[in-house]
């Protein structure tokens, strides 16, 4: 057929199948397309893949727990938000653990399952935070120039005050008033009994100076957390000296001097009181009076707290290694360079930080050193001096708690008697009054 317009024969239409060189080229397009997709996926697996080994380069593997006879008891997230803040404070109670971010969440963590107990928030953002404490009902946080009182089960915020002066050391508490130090040298006392009344009242905060007991002045800023004991409540600060002030009105019992600031938090074991100085000595006195029982020199000075367990202590002096000494004398047991800070300890092993953020074990007696752990993906520890279980966290506030395989309860250390009653032990209908032969410990299934 001839067109009649160009004058060029027009060719007849293909009806039916494409060309067959048509087809192959499609097929061919199609194969190239999908190795080029398979290539950009398997490159983008390959990219996670080398993430995921960054994530998890320095943790501690479950091999690696294992062959040290640990093993990991919970792992749980602070609310914290990554992108914006970090964990500012990380403690613990017997019972829970307390991690408080920059964004003012404080989070409590059941200490043994790890479950989250609460949440909740306290003042503004990127206010200063002091570490909490508890007692058996309540949680005491100091958050800029406010201390909130909350209830240890529930989370709720009871009641909240104002503190007359900028905070600089966090609160202590015994059966009848709270304690706070601040930057002018004061401290202050406040009464429990007369807070909770207002709070009933909701006159707080308004009315927080009406709570007030006394205020004690000292020469400097107050650097070392208030410490009941007894009949008086001790605290230090930047002057060198020890202050210990009757709790009921604020009387000077002693004032014990130093030769340079006191800044570390305090210990206390019995009527033995530790205080460690910049003047490179550490301290054992008697409470009560004053007395100085013994000395130890480490040639550093001394801005951690100490921390006694049983007949031992533990001593860190800054960039100066960790010290194990007896607590009756101070005689030294054993002094290892490589470690920075202590973790907490067993019957046997010590658990320390070494100069690379590992989790270093130690055994106790000899200080021979029995191995290592990676952690140093976990930069923050809880120095644990109540039990025996591991508490390692991120900057982001991803808490991994480690024990010591086979042994559910833990050991306490600091507070034998709150030890948790186990089963086998509690007396069945009629063995409390006789009628009835309780097993011997090794029948009863007992360690």
């Amino acid at each position: 057929m001839w067109c009649a317009r160009a004058g060029t024969p027009r060719l007849p239409r293909r009806r039916g199948r494409r060309p067959v060189l048509l087809r192959e080229e499609y097929i061919m397009r199609n194969k190239v397309l999908v190795l080029v997709l398979v290539s950009c996926l398997i490159g983008t697996l390959a990219g996670r893949g080398e993430a995921a080994e960054k994530v998890r380069l320095g943790e501690p593997s479950p091999a690696v727990l294992s062959r040290y006879g640990l093993e990991t008891a919970w792992t749980a997230q602070a609310v914290i938000n990554p992108a914006r803040d970090h964990l500012a404070q990380l403690t613990l109670d017997e019972e829970l653990v307390y991690a408080q971010g920059t964004n003012g969440v404080l989070t409590a963590f059941d200490a043994e399952t790890g479950r989250r107990q609460w949440a909740v928030r306290l003042g503004r953002f990127d206010e200063p935070t002091f570490p909490p404490v508890s007692n058996e009902g309540m949680v005491l946080a100091v958050v800029g120039h406010s201390m909130y009182g909350i209830d240890k089960l529930k989370g709720e915020i009871k009641w909240s005050l104002r503190i007359p002066g900028p905070p600089s050391t966090g609160p202590a508490i015994d059966e009848s008033q709270i304690y706070v130090g601040t930057l002018d040298g004061s401290v202050y006392a406040f009464s429990i009994r007369r807070i909770e009344k207002l709070y009933l009242e909701r006159r707080l905060p308004q009315w927080s100076h009406d709570t007030l007991v006394w205020r004690y002045q000292a020469a400097k800023e107050i650097t070392s957390p208030p410490l009941p004991v007894g009949r008086t409540v001790n605290f230090a600060g930047r002057d060198g000296s020890l202050y210990a002030v009757t709790t009921n009105r604020p009387k000077l019992m002693y004032q014990f001097e130093t030769d340079a600031p006191i800044v570390a938090p305090m210990a206390y074991v019995g009527d033995v009181q530790f205080l460690a100085s910049e003047d490179f000595t550490f301290y054992a006195i008697n409470a009560d009076t004053g007395k100085v029982l013994w000395e130890f020199v480490t040639g550093l000075p001394i801005r951690k707290s100490p921390f006694a367990m049983g007949d031992v202590l533990y001593l860190s002096p800054d960039r100066g290694g960790v010290y194990c000494l007896n607590v009756t004398d101070g005689g030294q047991r054993w002094w290892k360079p490589f470690l920075t800070d202590f973790v907490t300890a067993s019957h046997r092993v010590t658990y320390a930080r070494d100069v690379d953020g590992n989790l270093a074990l130690i055994d106790t007696n000899d200080g021979s050193l029995l191995g290592r752990i990676p952690a140093f993906a976990y930069p923050r520890h809880i120095n644990n001096d109540r039990t025996d279980r591991i508490y390692l966290a991120t900057d982001s506030g991803h808490i991994l708690a480690l024990r010591e395989k086979g042994r559910d309860i833990p050991n306490f250390h600091k507070y034998p008697e709150r030890r948790p009653i186990q089963p086998e032990f509690v007396p069945e209908e009629g063995e409390a009054d006789g009628s009835s032969t309780s097993l011997e410990p090794n029948e009863a299934g007992a360690p």
